[in-house]
């Protein structure tokens, strides 16, 4: 195996130990440690917050001195601060590595630097090995860190008139099966399912995420309540597998920002028509998924309520990703364009 087949080898089995490690406010890092003939000396991964980085769990595996001369192969560039634990950058020029390679840069404020530092030591450092694979398996952890919040998808489902509900309140169901069987899909992939206190009144919703089969899917999302009106003791969503987690202010960004200390990085917003209104109006849906019922339902009850909209021109525009057909329904999935985000910045 030739010097660039070993170090994508080695980096093809980082990112296979980083899975390992959980998914939370720490990114999910593999490092392997090659001699200088190409042999794999070590592996390592980080178990999560407080625990070793990847690179240092890598080390404490080989003898004293037994990495000088080495090649470590890092998914993430090794930090540069001390947070719970030491730099790594500095535990590799310490230990003698002499050449590092990793898939992408560190974007953290405090936290990058390490490429630099360990070029200043003398150190051979190379970036970019298998940088697609690292992104895609980082994507929910770096959109964190682009955003300095978890990335919130808002849903809702109306009818063809854009109603949420028929004059009597009545919601279940303005969409079909399918469409429904594609919510739990989205649902399974959130770390969070988010409502506000009048869906749980209205609707008594359990906030899991469930398979083609009915069955509990194994991870499930972390359910959240949002409102002041107070959740009934029977409620199906004190039923959840995880402890729900209840919010009474309105306060969205706060709300936001202790689900991101959680190591929530996903959030699905799901009801109601207010509170998808209140993220919207607020500019922090950085995702919308629209289930749109061929019926007519009229009335006052809007799938959307005011978004902070006055005139055409201050319309949220949006670009459409993607239209999908499930069974009789539509869905569209559309984002912020970008004119609109420069605008709001």
């Amino acid at each position: 195996m030739t010097g660039a087949d070993a170090m994508t080898a080695a980096m093809r089995r980082a990112l296979e130990l980083a899975l390992r490690g959980p998914r939370g406010v720490n990114p999910q890092v593999g490092a392997v440690i090659l001699s200088p003939d190409g042999e794999v000396l070590a592996e390592g991964w980080h178990r999560g917050a407080g625990t070793p980085h990847a690179e240092v769990d890598a080390l404490s595996r080989l003898a004293p001195g037994a990495a000088r001369g080495a090649t470590a192969v890092v998914t993430l560039e090794p930090c540069n601060h001390t947070g719970r634990t030491g730099p790594c950058s500095v535990a590799l020029i310490e230990a003698g590595v002499a050449r590092v390679v990793y898939a992408i840069a560190d974007p953290g404020v405090r936290s990058s630097g390490g490429a630099e530092r360990m070029r200043a030591a003398g150190l051979d450092v190379k970036a970019g090995l298998l940088a697609d694979d690292a992104t895609a398996l980082l994507h929910s952890w770096l959109e964190v860190q682009r955003l300095g919040r978890p990335h919130v998808t808002v849903k809702w489902a109306q009818s063809l008139d854009g109603r949420a509900a028929a004059a009597d309140g009545t919601s279940q169901w303005i969409t079909g099966p399918a469409a429904r069987t594609d919510v739990h899909r989205r649902r399974a992939l959130a770390d969070a399912i988010v409502v506000g206190t009048g869906t749980v009144l209205a609707d008594d919703p359990a906030l899991t995420a469930r398979g083609d089969d009915g069955a509990l899917v194994p991870d499930q999302p972390v359910p959240v309540v949002i409102g002041s009106r107070a959740t009934p003791v029977d409620a199906a969503v004190r039923r959840h597998p995880h402890e729900p987690l209840f919010f009474d202010g309105p306060d969205l960004v706060a709300v936001l920002a202790d689900l991101r200390e959680r190591g929530i990085q996903r959030v699905f917003v799901e009801g109601g028509p207010a509170l998808a209104s209140s993220f919207l109006r607020a500019g922090l849906a950085d995702e919308v998924l629209a289930y749109i019922a061929p019926v007519l339902l009229g009335g006052s009850r809007l799938a959307v309520g005011d978004i902070g909209v006055d005139t055409i021109g201050d319309a949220a525009r949006l670009t459409v990703a993607s239209v999908a057909r499930l069974g009789d329904d539509l869905l569209v999935v559309a984002t912020p364009s970008p004119t609109a985000q420069e605008g709001a910045a």
